[in-house]
């Protein structure tokens, strides 16, 4: 089995973090590889930056299509581009924010979500809505550090975790904590830990369902929605087809 993580920014190194967190919980037989796009935004943080990532993330899908992988998961909490890539790929595509939301559901009645920026809240807010979750999640909260601030000072940045996680289990009485970004994923365990409060990493549990589905035998439907984009012929070639059959 072959599973593609592809963070759709273009720092590397979130990418090797968020790959480092997969291979801890993936099975020996089970192939991941992480791939990030070149020329997209070195942070995805608001709608313009999930616009800029959405194509050289659908153009690693297409490769990893001609190279036979067997599904995808899409290492950021925005879910950029997920019904996109859902109509290229064959085998199923997880989005981290989906993937976290439906461990929380599963594990606890009622949870928070902790996220970077302010400005992500009401992205998340929406997408914890489209999962059908509203009903469950309690607060979308931030810690009001950049996404690559998480890097450039991972103690205060644990710290500010730490501190939100707390809010969220006491105001929010939150029984579970998705955190809201995949530059959190290496903390997941020392912020369980540390706050008393099971604390879910999208993009562990996002590979988890890939493994699964893919183990199933479970593929991207092709009837409908998700079956693969038409093929269009351009409007000027269109036309001169059209004038030189006549």
């Amino acid at each position: 089995m072959h599973i593609l993580l592809i963070n759709p920014n273009s720092t590397a190194s979130m990418t090797s973090l968020a790959h480092e967190s997969a291979l801890r919980v993936v099975q020996p037989t089970t192939r991941v590889s992480a791939v990030n796009p070149q020329g997209t935004p070195v942070s995805i943080e608001g709608a313009a930056d999930e616009a800029l990532s959405v194509p050289g993330m659908l153009a690693e899908i297409r490769k990893g299509e001609r190279d036979g992988v067997d599904a995808y998961v899409i290492a950021c909490f925005d879910d950029p581009g997920l019904h996109a890539a859902r109509e290229i790929a064959r085998g199923p595509v997880i989005g981290i924010c989906q993937a976290g939301i439906q461990v929380a559901m599963t594990v606890s009645r009622r949870f928070s979500v902790v996220t970077t920026l302010p400005r992500s809240i009401p992205i998340i807010e929406e997408l914890v809505s489209a999962y059908g979750a509203e009903r469950h999640c309690r607060n979308v909260r931030a810690i009001d550090l950049p996404v690559l601030g998480l890097e450039e000072d991972p103690e205060r940045s644990e710290r500010l975790l730490v501190a939100e996680i707390a809010k969220a289990k006491k105001e929010d009485r939150a029984e579970a904590i998705v955190l809201g970004c995949a530059g959190m994923s290496a903390l997941c365990e020392r912020l369980t830990l540390a706050t008393g409060i099971l604390v879910i990493d999208g993009v562990t549990a996002a590979v988890k369902f890939a493994e699964a589905l893919v183990g199933a035998g479970y593929a991207t439907s092709k009837v409908g929605g998700y079956d693969f984009p038409t093929v269009k012929t351009p409007v000027a070639l269109h036309k001169d087809m059209v004038r030189d059959s006549a």
